[in-house]
């Protein structure tokens, strides 16, 4: 089977929504973080007729602050990012360095996260 692969389709009313391909007969296992917090409120619905799954994330309450604030979304099957939202407030958009380098640390804590589970699993 193909990876998947997630594209961005819009923001609206603090919903984002992206599309994710290919579809199979069952919803992807994702896990969307913000920060080292798991959010298990969005909803995937399947679109058989166009052959794709249809993902939509409230943004948490939360996530709307100053500064910059990302949210990861994974594929739990094999650990994968498939995608990131990235809000920035009362930041210029020219500080858009920012959001690299938090998503980054945000990688960098995911990768922690799977290099301990290796650990402990094959100890």
């Amino acid at each position: 089977m193909r990876p998947l692969q997630l594209t961005k389709t819009d923001m609206r009313q603090g919903i984002w929504q992206g599309i994710l391909t290919p579809a199979g007969d069952s919803a992807p296992d994702l896990d969307i973080r913000h920060g080292e917090r798991r959010l298990e409120n969005f909803t995937l619905e399947h679109n058989e007729a166009a052959g794709h799954w249809l993902l939509s994330i409230p943004i948490p309450p939360e996530a709307i602050a100053d500064g910059v604030q990302t949210l990861l979304i994974l594929n739990r099957e094999d650990n994968a990012q498939l995608g990131h939202v990235t809000l920035i407030a009362e930041e210029a958009l020219a500080d858009d360095i920012r959001a690299e380098l938090d998503l980054l640390r945000a990688e960098l804590d995911m990768l922690k996260r799977a290099f301990r589970r290796h650990c402990l699993e094959t100890t």
